[in-house]
């Protein structure tokens, strides 16, 4: 199981998911792949088996995915303050993975019928869909 986890701008988002996805999954493979290195370094100081920074790197990361997880802008071009470009918007957005996604309202997205939640309470539903794609949901191919 590869789970693949991108962020942007500092990093506090991924490092939770990184976090949170090794104690659902404490022997799938994490890769982190930031958009900055200060993003990168927080995933791996989290616990990431491996990490990279760059557009390339979330490129051929998606291509290795089995799942992918992080802030809702990761699939919107020019978001997170113009740190997602359009080539990792379309890789994260056409990757066979399934897709964990963060619904944060930024960057003048805004995502309709989602509950008000703290960052705490997302990533735990985060981790909680993790959890029911490896175990519950065993039926899914990976």
């Amino acid at each position: 199981m590869n789970i693949l986890i991108i962020d942007a701008q500092g990093g506090g988002i991924g490092r939770q998911l990184v976090a949170a996805a090794k104690e659902a999954a404490p022997s799938a493979h994490i890769t982190a792949v930031g958009t900055n290195t200060a993003a990168t370094a927080a995933m791996l100081k989290a616990g990431a088996d491996t990490a990279a920074t760059g557009e390339n790197a979330v490129i051929v990361a998606c291509r290795r995915a089995d799942v992918i997880m992080g802030p809702l802008g990761i699939v919107i071009a020019d978001s997170l303050f113009g740190e997602v470009t359009p080539g990792m918007a379309a890789a994260v957005g056409a990757a066979r993975a399934v897709r964990i996604l963060i619904p944060f309202e930024n960057c003048d997205n805004r995502i309709v019928g989602v509950g008000d939640y703290s960052t705490g309470r997302m990533i735990e539903l985060a981790k909680r869909e993790l959890s029911e794609i490896l175990g519950v949901d065993s039926g899914r191919q990976m």
